[in-house]
This record gives structure tokens, sequence and C-alpha cells, in this order.
């Protein structure tokens, strides 16, 4: 059986905001996600699909990782795969390379399509639409007994209707939208107003990402809110850095049940990704004891505030 599952894989063809390119790198989140998970669990697993042009360095990488791989299908279709255009600012495009028919062969899911070993996992994350949710498949997803771990992929289009965000908070145990895609969902706010609204719509739990800010938790029942400070490295470049939060985090929530311990630990494997463009390139071994070591240095950073 494996533990933690995460869904989907893309190509990223990545342009910095200084004009640098890194083209054809391991992204979609799912990667990003499974690395998050891999740092703290031994059984992770990937549903996704690809082509026949995915690159055998980046198959190679998910095996030296150790990442379950019996979920990934090959299609006839060429890999997604996507420009994502790096602004100073913080600011992110992506821009899709490939035709309609592959987004529809790639990104369709279908509970059918879950290995049986996968489907008494003890946790679930993947990105949604904020104005749709994941639909049939997260509640089938959710019949299987296992937590279920939800971001936006996007920033909301429009204000949507309460009811709408309700139902999308709802699907999950773990909701963890960053700062834009949460003030898509309820209009300007300040991050504590913005976790109480979270949790005024019937979130269990609430990851709240802030970027070079860390992360504000909040958790139905739970009096104060919990910041956790990002991990003290150089920034190269933070995508998936999100990602491998919602990984990380909802092993440390499945495993402990503790709010505090699934932030360390998301905010650790988020440190991984931000240091290079692409993945890491560490081998999971070195790449366990930076984290228990970065986790000892990070735990005694960690604050608590009031909603205000």
């Amino acid at each position: 059986m494996i533990d933690f599952v995460a869904f989907n894989l893309i190509l990223d063809d990545i342009v910095l905001p200084d004009g640098r390119t890194a083209m054809a790198e391991l992204g979609g989140g799912g990667a990003q996600t499974a690395f998050g998970m891999r740092l703290w669990s031994d059984s992770v697993g990937l549903v996704a699909s690809v082509g026949p042009d995915f690159p055998q360095v980046w198959w190679q990488w998910l095996e030296a990782w150790g990442i379950d791989l019996q979920g990934v299908r090959q299609t006839e279709q060429p890999s997604l795969r996507a420009w994502q255009l790096l602004e100073y600012d913080g600011r992110r495009t992506q821009i899709w390379r490939v035709p309609p028919e592959a987004l529809m062969a790639h990104l369709s899911r279908r509970i059918e399509w879950l290995p049986v070993a996968y489907r008494q996992a003890r946790g679930f994350h993947l990105g949604v639409h904020p104005l749709e949710g994941g639909g049939e498949f997260v509640q089938n997803l959710g019949k299987l007994g296992g937590v279920i771990s939800l971001e936006p992929f996007k920033p909301a289009e429009c204000l949507p209707a309460q009811e709408t965000v309700r139902h999308l908070v709802s699907q999950a145990t773990i909701f963890s939208p960053n700062l834009e895609e949460a003030v898509s969902l309820f209009g300007p706010a300040s991050p504590p107003v913005l976790l109480r609204q979270f949790l005024e719509a019937g979130a269990t739990a609430v990851a709240l990402r802030l970027g070079a800010q860390g992360a504000l938790l909040a958790q139905q029942g739970r009096n104060e809110l919990v910041h956790v400070p990002p991990v003290e490295v150089e920034v190269v470049d933070p995508i998936g850095a999100g990602n491998a939060f919602c990984g990380g985090f909802l092993v440390g929530w499945v495993e402990t049940g503790d709010l505090v311990e699934a932030g360390l630990r998301g905010a650790v494997s988020a440190s991984f990704l931000v240091t290079q463009v692409g993945m890491p390139r560490v081998p999971i071994t070195t790449a366990r004891e930076m984290a228990n070591e970065r986790l000892k240095q990070l735990r005694d950073r960690v604050t608590t505030l009031s909603f205000g």
C-alpha cells in the first residue's frame, strides 16, 4: 500500500526575470508535492499522464527518489508542457505549449485510474479549480477514507458566491491557498481575516502560504493562529515551493495530527525547491539529513498570534 499520493506532471520551460531560461524542467505540481512528501515518508506515489517524449532524465530522478510510478500512465499525446514566465515582483504567468487534445488526455481524472495500491492511502493532495472544486473525482477520492488536501491551482477569475467557497473547502480536511488565491475567494483582507473567513466557511485546517513571509495556519477549535516563517536559504526560483509545502504539510498532519508540526514540515519541504531552478539534485539521504537539521532550527522560530 502507498501512504501518500500526489497528482500531475508537466514539463516547465522557465523564463527568469533576467531573461535566463531553463527548459523542460520537471513541474506540474505533482513532482514537487511528491518531493515534499518523500522527505518525511517512505511511501509516496504519483498519479499522472505523460507522452512518449517525457525525458528519461526525469524518469530516473523520480526513481532515484523512490517515488512509486505505477500510477503514471503513458499516452500517445505529447507530454504536457508550458512556459513559466517569472517577474521580479513574484508574478508568474503560465502559457500552455501543447494542443487542446493533449490537455484533455493528460488532465482528465478518473478514480479507476488510481492503482489498487493507492486506494487505501492515508493522504491525497491535488490542485483544483477555485470555482469548480474537484468535482466528482475528489468526492470519490474522499470516499476512500484518506485525508484530502487541496490547493487552488490559480486565483479565481471573479469573486465567487460564498456557497461556492463553502463547497470548495468542504471537500478537504486541509486547504492551502497562497495569498493571491485566498484574496480572489473573499476579496482584499489581511491574512488573519482571510483565515477566519475560511474557518467560518467550514474549513477544518487552513495553511495560508505567504511566500517570503512563510505561512499562517489556522484550525477549527483553535483560538490562535500559528506563524511558521520560511527557512533561511537563498531564493533562486520559487516555482514549486508551494506544492512541496503542501506535500510536507500533509504528511506532518497525518502522522502527528499537530498543526505546528505539519507547518514545520511544509516549510522545510518548500525550502528545498527555492534554492535552484527546477527540482533539487541532492540524493534523498542527504536531503533528509538537511531536512532534519532545518526542522530543528525552524522550530524555535514558530510564533502564535490572535485573529485580530
